[in-house]
């Protein structure tokens, strides 16, 4: 007999199999050359139409998502080679300087991806948009963690979550009109001065 937790836990992996293959048949689309409907993702995928927009409302939605997978491999190296590094500042440089340059190459996407999270209806629920940022910050800052108390740890992981991500580019580059490569070097000096700052204070009596 099946238990409800289990029931649950069942029905989540069969969510998260469908959502790959709604991503999976666009992306083959995609490489044919075609900007593929929410609609005809789920007829390449074999599921059912009313299924596909529970997942993706728009195509503008799928394309992003689609977007984002793609990305996916690129980012899991960057913090690979970031698990590596001994030296916090230089993990933390290389990771905000990579991460970075993946955001100015797809930016148009992130964007996209930004403003359909902000548009996004009070109370709808759904994941968090750039949950994973926090994941990227801790690998790059693992070698310090046992150096700092937690709220001094904490901080700074928050702290250093200002300098990741598209959010990042669109104020320096809308708002203080840099270049693309100056963005991203003033994020990593950010970074490496926030995380100067977290082990002084942690110095302190």
């Amino acid at each position: 007999m099946q238990h409800e937790g289990q029931e649950e836990t069942g029905r989540a992996r069969q969510r998260r199999r469908t959502k790959k293959q709604l991503l999976q048949a666009a992306a083959e689309l995609v490489d044919r050359g075609e900007v593929p409907t929410v609609t005809a993702a789920a007829d390449a995928a074999d599921v059912s139409r009313r299924t596909a927009y529970r997942y993706f409302r728009t195509q503008e939605e799928l394309l992003s998502q689609v977007t984002l997978e793609r990305l996916r491999p690129r980012v899991e190296g960057v913090i690979e080679a970031a698990r590596r590094e001994f030296d916090a500042a230089t993990a933390l440089e290389k990771t905000v300087g990579q991460i970075q340059r993946l955001a100015v190459e797809y930016e148009g996407a992130l964007r996209t991806i930004l403003r359909l999270s902000l548009e996004r209806k009070l109370g709808e629920t759904g994941p968090v948009r750039g949950g994973r940022r926090v994941d990227w910050i801790e690998s790059a800052v693992r070698t310090v963690k046992p150096k700092l108390k937690k709220r001094e740890y904490e901080r700074l992981v928050s702290a250093l979550s200002l300098c990741l991500g598209v959010e990042a580019l669109i104020i320096l580059q809308d708002v203080r009109g840099l270049k693309p490569e100056q963005s991203i070097g003033v994020c990593q000096w950010a970074a490496r001065a926030i995380l100067e700052a977290a082990m002084g204070g942690s110095q302190r009596p």
